[in-house]
Order: C-alpha cells, then structure tokens, then sequence
C-alpha cells in the first residue's frame, strides 16, 4: 500500500493526486452547502411569482428559510464530532452524504413551503458538516505542504456552490439546484470507497500498523511525511500504554482539567475570533441578501439580478487570487491585510448610503456596485477563505471532539441568528447602519486576531498543537537549540 519512494527520499505524484482525490469529496460538500445557502435568494422570488402572492411566504417566513439550516445542523453539533472520535472520518462522511441526498431529494419533491424547510431540516447534517467533517478530512488527510491550499478551495467551492444555485434561480427553475445536489451526493458516496482511514484516528485507536499504512498511502515516504509519521507512531504507542487504565472518574476529571489546559481553551479562543470575523463581516448576509440589498440600493429588479451575478463571480475569482497570494505570503499577514481593506470598504459603503439618506449626494448604481466589488474582492481573497482555513488548523488534537462541539455550537447559534434577524436589522437600522454595525464589529474582531493570532503555514498539526502547549513548546526550543548548537560546534571541527 504503501510508495517506494523511501529509497530515494523524493516525493512522487501518487500522493498528491490520492490527496486531491479525497478532497474532491469535502470540497463537493461545501459545494452543495453553497446550494443550500444560495437557493433561498432566488427560490423565493420564483415561488411568490409563481403564486403571485407575498402571503405564503411573509417577511418572517421569507427569514426562516436562509436560517433553518443552522438551527437544524445545531443537535449534529454533538452527534458529528462524537461519531467522529468513535466511527472514524470515513464513515462520518457517509453518514452525511446519505442524509445530503435525502435532503436534496426532499427539495426536489417539495410541493409546500413547509416541505421545503423540511429538506433545509434534513439539510442541517451537510451543513454541521463543513466545520466538523470536511475540515477534518482534508486537515488530517492532506500533507502540510499542500493542507493550506486545500483548506482554501473548499471555500472556493462553497462560493461556486452559491453562484450556481443563484444562476440556475436566475434563469431556470429552482427545483434544477436539488437535480444537481443529488448527482454530487451520488459523487461522493461513489469516490469514498477507495479512501482509507484517517491515520490521525487509527493512531489515537493504537492501530500503528494500520496508521503507517494509510499514512503511506496518502503522503509517501520522503523525509517530511516520515517526520509527521514518527510523531504519530509515538503518540499510538502512548496510547497502547494507557490503554485498560481508563475509568469514569479519570474521565471526569479529565474533563475540568481539559477545561484549564491551554493546548484547549487557547485554539477554541482563537477559533471564536476566526468565526466572528467571518461572520461580522458582513458578506455572508450580502450574499443571502443580495437581490433585496441591491434592489434597495438600485431601486431596479433587473440591474439587481445581474449585479448580484457578477458580485458572486467576483467573490469566486477573488477566492482564487486568495488561495494564491496565501500560497506566496504567511496566512497571518494576508488575513490582516485582507480583512483590513475589506473593514475600510464596509466604513466607506456605510458613510455613502449614509450621505445619500442625507441628500448631500446623489445615487449611483456604478458607485455603488463599485463600492460592493471593492468589498467582495477584499473580503473573499483573505478572511473568508483564511478563517475557517486557520480554525481547522489550529482545533487541538487532543480534545479533538470537543473542541469541534464547542466552536461549531458557536459558529452555527450566531450564524443562524444573524441570517434570521437581517431583514429586521435592514428595516431598523438601515443599510448604512447595518454596514457600520458590520465594520466596527470586524475591526474589534481584527485587532484581537492582530494581537494573538499565530501564524500555521506549513507547519504539521502535531507542531501547532504543541505550540499551544507550554511545555512542549519549550522542549521543542531547547532541543532546536541544542541541534543548532551540535551543527556549529560541526562546523567549527
């Protein structure tokens, strides 16, 4: 099973193209949660056009349907991480293609409003998912010269996901993005057969024979990928020895010490932040919202539609400039950078609708869309690809499960109350206030990640757990000290 590339030291194609084989199936499912973030926009349109009345879905009906899906996904926020930590990746991820293909099998048949929020319940597993599974898989299953561009795309898929849903609504019927979410769902339970288990869990179980073997398969044998191997080995026969020795009470004592250690409250912090600036940035509610944003702001259904079309390809696009530039520079930089623009364009956005309440300026539909292109290319090249990215790195390994409990419980409560209440923000404070509210928000969040953040490229998991760990942070300084000062004192002989 394994490459005999350990003769030569050197990296074949073979792993690489076994990785990008398995991250097709993550990046599919955040495509197809891109369908179910997307089709709220323009299914609702077409059903009250097709009924020629706004009483089947009201303002607050209308609000649901973007947020039922975070509030469903909200129980397999438990269920996920645990079936993770016993069942393994593998069958975790079939667990959520099946019920992704029932859900999209639902949307296709649904003949009722209330059969459609049943397909968004049923879709609450795709959706827990991209946070706890999909990171999980392409994190564990991707070297680290390669895991960050990974970790980047997924987020080009979940945009390319929303910029279908949002084009088949524009010119088609909206039953269409179900057919598609079916035949991806179909993609993946068929590619999952050739995937092996995660090396990370078949080390935590003590299986080391196991773990080398899949370990081998998916990163071959040069130098780097028998470090990041040496490691786990070491950690499965800790676990050999602890073995038997496991009771109720360790376990619940173990529990408050968790709560103290720093290797897990320190990323479960950093997290948060990662997901506030995701999230008070304000693009994921302006691409929900899009067609109502900019009919708003253009007073013109028709220019809305198509504005809403080229924003969704500039954030694709912008997705990609962004897994390239993290490519070149240190996530941390291009993050800060990024969301620092972004935080600008969402000041300037807000103090032109608000000059234009005031009637000291006329509206521009060119300045407008201007303003917004600005915003998405800024926001879509860095925090919206690089948050996420980052918080899948930096979750503990130790406290795996929990941690994913925890930060995906945050994410999923605060997203779906934010998709839930925007129409009344838009109605109360207006789009210049809601853009303001969005800006000071991301500059708090901006700052806290400017003072703590640490950098992760091309570091292993292992490496960036230990960093979160005190003591082993300083072993790890003493002996590259100790290294370095044998490798001069060689020199000097």
């Amino acid at each position: 099973m394994a490459d005999l590339s350990d003769e030569t030291n050197t990296y074949t194609r073979k792993p690489l193209l076994r990785q990008l084989l398995i991250s097709t199936g993550p990046w599919n499912c955040y495509f197809m949660f891109g369908l179910c973030v997307g089709s709220p926009t323009v299914m609702i349109p077409q059903i009250r056009k097709d009924i020629n009345s706004t009483i089947v879905i009201n303002e607050d009906m209308a609000s649901w349907i973007p947020a039922i899906h975070s509030y469903s996904a909200l129980p397999w926020v438990f269920i996920l991480p645990s079936l993770i930590r016993i069942s393994g990746r593998k069958k975790s991820y079939i667990l959520v293609c099946i019920f992704a293909c029932i859900g999209f099998l639902t949307h296709y048949c649904s003949k009722t409003i209330i059969h459609v929020i049943i397909s968004e319940v049923l879709k609450g597993v795709l959706t827990a998912s991209h946070f706890t599974v999909s990171v999980v898989i392409v994190t564990e299953y991707t070297s680290p010269r390669y895991r960050g561009v990974f970790l980047t795309l997924k987020s080009a898929s979940f945009f390319w996901g929303i910029l279908v849903a949002n084009a088949i609504g524009t010119f088609f019927h909206w039953r269409n993005i179900a057919v598609l979410g079916i035949i991806c769902s179909a993609y993946n339970l068929f590619t999952v057969v050739v995937w092996p288990e995660s090396p990370l869990w078949l080390a935590d179980k003590g299986r080391c024979h196991d773990c080398i073997s899949a370990h081998r398969w998916l990163k071959g044998s040069d130098l780097i990928s028998e470090k990041e191997l040496k490691r786990l080995t070491s950690l499965c026969s800790e676990i050999k020895q602890d073995k038997g020795k496991i009771n109720v009470k360790k376990n619940f004592l173990d529990f408050f010490k968790m709560l103290n250690d720093r290797e897990f409250y320190k990323p479960v912090l950093f997290t948060i932040l990662l997901i506030g600036l995701y999230i008070f940035s304000g693009k994921l509610i302006c691409t929900v919202y899009s067609l109502e944003i900019l009919k708003r702001i253009t007073n013109n259904e028709i220019v809305a539609y198509k504005g809403m079309l080229i924003l969704d390809t500039v954030t694709v696009l912008s997705v990609y400039v962004g897994c390239f530039i993290t490519k070149l520079f240190k996530r941390r930089s291009v993050l800060l950078a990024t969301s620092s623009v972004a935080v600008m364009f969402l000041f300037s956005i807000s103090l032109y609708l608000y000059l234009i309440k005031l009637k000291f300026i006329l509206d521009s539909v060119y300045i407008s869309i201007t303003l917004l292109t600005g915003f998405t290319m800024a926001i879509s090249s860095g925090p919206m690809i690089l948050s996420l990215a980052i918080s899948g790195e930096l979750i503990s390994l130790r406290f795996r499960s929990f941690s994913l409990c925890v930060t995906v419980l945050i994410f999923k409560s605060l997203n779906g109350t934010v998709m839930k209440f925007s129409p009344f923000t838009f109605r109360y404070f207006g789009l210049h206030g809601v853009f303001f509210i969005y800006g000071s928000f991301s500059l708090t969040f901006l700052f806290l990640l400017y003072l703590y953040l640490p950098e992760t490229k091309d570091r292993s998991l292992q490496e960036i757990a230990d960093s979160m760990n005190e003591k082993k942070r300083n072993v790890a300084e003493e002996t590259k000290m100790i290294t370095n000062v044998l490798n001069d004192e060689k020199i000097i002989t």
